[in-house]
């Protein structure tokens, strides 16, 4: 959430009507999430000028750890100096700490591809926008779960219910740091992602959902009695079920 609103804040400077902007302090701490979206809050160093060149040699992007050779234009400006500048800075505080723990296994690739392209500067921000909002829509449809097994066939499904004084255990990404609360597109990714852990018995669907919509699903090592509970399904694995107090 925080690298796709990120990418659209940088697609909105590239293409401003004042012309491309460059964020010529850009850090983390210039920034807030304001509503789910990221704010900057001081463009007291943001600029609208282009360095000028005379030729190729005159448009050097140099930065700590890595350098990018950009054209002269025939205006005698270096083109889209601006927008690479925004774009490497981004890759390297946010996507470089963010990207590669923000996904479902199946969708890291899409995620490491951006994160490449983008660390070369061989993507510009409209590539990069696209390559976001491509991910996002396979996240957000369940279409990377496409070409898996059906597991849910293995958990008794209980509406109506929850458990109590269930045993929980701890997982990463967990939103939650008391236990193993993760967000699901279906309750069949659901019953993949317990199946895959062997301390998982059970997992609960809660109300909650994520600024994607996907509902947010409990994981649990133990569980014990059940209570009535209308909004709730529990779903718990057959092996688990016997001797359970139903």
């Amino acid at each position: 959430q925080i690298c796709l609103s990120l990418v659209k804040l940088l697609f909105y400077l590239a293409h401003s009507p004042l012309g491309s902007i460059v964020l010529l302090d850009f850090q983390p701490r210039q920034f807030v999430m304001v509503d789910g979206n990221l704010k900057v809050t001081d463009l007291d160093d943001a600029s609208t000028e282009e360095l000028s060149c005379e030729e190729d040699n005159d448009c050097t992007l140099i930065f700590p750890t890595k350098s990018f050779s950009l054209k002269c234009s025939s205006a005698g400006k270096c083109a889209g100096i601006n927008e690479k500048r925004n774009l490497f800075n981004a890759y390297r505080y946010f996507f470089t700490y963010l990207l590669p723990h923000s996904a479902p296994p199946a969708l890291q690739p899409l995620l490491s591809d951006i994160l490449n392209a983008t660390g070369d500067l061989r993507y510009g921000i409209d590539e990069t926008l696209e390559a976001f909002e491509k991910v996002l829509h396979l996240y957000k449809s369940g279409l990377y779960l496409q070409k898996r097994p059906l597991l849910l066939k293995e958990y008794i499904s209980l509406k109506g219910f929850r458990t109590v004084e269930a045993e929980t255990y701890r997982c990463w990404p967990s939103y939650s740091h008391l236990g193993c609360l993760l967000s699901v597109h279906s309750p069949e990714e659901a019953a993949a992602i317990c199946s895959s852990q062997p301390q998982c018995q059970s997992f609960i669907l809660t109300q909650q959902r994520t600024w994607t919509g996907r509902p947010l699903a409990s994981f649990q090592s133990s569980p014990t009695d059940l209570t009535p509970d209308a909004n709730a399904v529990v779903y718990i694995k057959q092996s688990a079920s016997s001797g359970r107090r139903l």
